[in-house]
């Protein structure tokens, strides 16, 4: 069983405490993990003023070579990982042992990560809206004969992270290239990740004083999201609700994500049933960007019944088949409440589950020690139908019938949406409409993700705020 240690800025720690990992399907040990409490992350935190000043003082080019070579440690190197090395294989596995997300979803996320270690260039270029990157050496930089300036709002970036996915990594990896120490705590099941990327700057030669990786209970994440000046959560609505209004903690909640038909395109819906069912379904259905609602003018019936029949034959297979389509709930528990909040909605008039015509069982699934969730689609009458704004931890969808006028005053907050329409009213419309926050116009799905535009917020001003500098001729400038 391997023993995975906390990292107090660069000091390996083994706690007494351990939280230990088990295979979602034998439930044989895979791994213990170091634990830290609320007071060690405050004695932590208290380093940070001077360990940033000291990664300040590197130059940022010197960075993004440390990052280049981090990405390739990351997939073709043995790193350690407490009392082990592990492959970029062994990784996989692990991560789908402990998490139940199948081997091939693993992987296809984990690329996700050593893509953004790889570019993250051009991710700082998109993030800082083309600015030059020494403005990270130097505080500011001339930009189109003007100045722009930026100071630090912080002296560490501190995340919360989840389980779900080993993807939404990809958006803390750019914050030591911004030149801030960072301080991770892992979600419960997945601290493969984050630790495999904590180990791959420190073989690409970056100083291990700069991160920390901080195994914690959900009084020590508190801590660390009431400590760090600035940091990165992730938790559904009720969860997050305490940070809601906090401008410290970039919230990564319920995405609520759609797609929406115009009047124009709404009879040839059956081109776009690919695109929708990669919305939907991808990745097991459990990122923020998956659609939840697909919103139509006319044809809801149609469309409903042609994703329906699509899905409904989706069934469970082994988490290290290939051609896995859903992911395991390692907590059956989970998944029966859910299940039961999805039959609940179901009692009001007004929604049927149209993948039932299709599936050969009930959308519940118990093997084992696992339990699944089949894909399902449920046809809306109504938008104020308690099922016409849920999103789930599986491939779940509600397709709603709604005049084209309407559509933007009644979808409420949507993180990711995709449009399908050549109006050129209702894409302006849709432009203008403040529920959204990231927007595809055209034939593309609500999960493509382009890593140098802002995700549920910019790091690069979450970290920096901008100020007016004027200098005088000849006056000296230093960092």
């Amino acid at each position: 069983m391997i023993q995975i240690p906390a990292l107090r800025f660069g000091k390996p720690y083994q706690s007494l405490d351990k939280a230990q990992l088990i295979h979602h399907v034998t439930g044989e040990p895979v791994a213990e993990v170091s634990q830290v409490t609320g007071s060690q992350i405050s004695r932590d935190v208290g380093l940070t003023p001077r360990l940033h000043k000291e990664l300040t003082a590197i130059p940022v080019r010197d960075l993004l070579d440390i990052y280049k070579k981090a990405a390739d440690h990351f997939v073709n190197s043995a790193l350690p990982c407490g009392d082990t090395e592990l492959t970029f294989d062994d990784y996989i596995r692990n991560l789908s042992a402990t998490t139940g997300s199948p081997m091939v979803f693993c992987r296809r996320n984990a690329l996700k990560v050593h893509y953004v270690l790889e570019h993250v260039d051009e991710v700082l270029g998109g993030l800082m809206r083309g600015a030059d990157l020494e403005l990270l050496d130097n505080g500011y930089t001339l930009k189109g004969g003007r100045m722009q300036a930026f100071f630090p709002t912080t002296d560490v970036f501190g995340a919360t992270l989840p389980s779900n996915s080993p993807g939404v990594h990809s958006l803390w990896v750019p914050t030591i290239a911004l030149k801030m120490p960072l301080l991770l705590k892992p979600g419960r099941e997945e601290p493969w990740t984050p630790f495999r990327v904590i180990q791959a700057f420190i073989k690409a030669g970056l100083p291990a004083q700069f991160l920390a990786f901080l195994p914690t209970d959900h009084a020590g994440s508190s801590d660390i999201l009431r400590l760090c000046g600035r940091s990165m959560a992730f938790g559904d609505d009720r969860t997050m609700a305490p940070y809601k209004n906090d401008p410290r903690v970039e919230i990564h909640g319920t995405g609520y994500s759609k797609f929406l038909f115009g009047e124009d395109e709404a009879d040839r819906y059956e081109r776009y049933i690919d695109l929708m069912l990669e919305g939907i379904a991808g990745n097991g259905g459990r990122a923020c960007v998956n659609a939840s609602a697909v919103w139509t003018p006319k044809n809801a019936d149609a469309i409903a019944d042609t994703l329906a029949r699509k899905l409904g034959p989706v069934v469970p297979r082994p988490w290290d088949d290939p051609h896995c389509e859903i992911s395991a709930f390692a907590k059956p528990e989970v998944a029966e409440a859910i299940n039961n909040m999805v039959e609940e909605g179901l009692k009001t008039p007004g929604a049927e589950d149209v993948t039932a015509r299709y599936r050969s069982g009930p959308r519940l699934v118990k093997e084992g020690r696992i339990a699944y969730l089949l894909p399902t689609i449920v046809r809306c009458d109504s938008p104020d139908h308690p099922l016409a704004n849920k999103e789930f931890l599986f491939p779940y969808a509600s397709v709603i019938e709604c005049p084209q006028a309407d559509i933007l005053h009644g979808i409420g907050y949507t993180l990711a949406a995709s449009v399908f329409t050549e109006d050129a009213r209702f894409i302006a419309d849709v432009m203008a409409c403040p529920h959204i926050e990231r927007l595809n116009v055209g034939p593309l799905p609500t999960n493509r993700l382009t890593w140098d535009q802002p995700h549920e917020g910019n790091l690069f001003t979450h970290l920096y705020k901008q100020r007016a500098l004027n200098i005088a001729p000849s006056q000296p400038v230093a960092v």
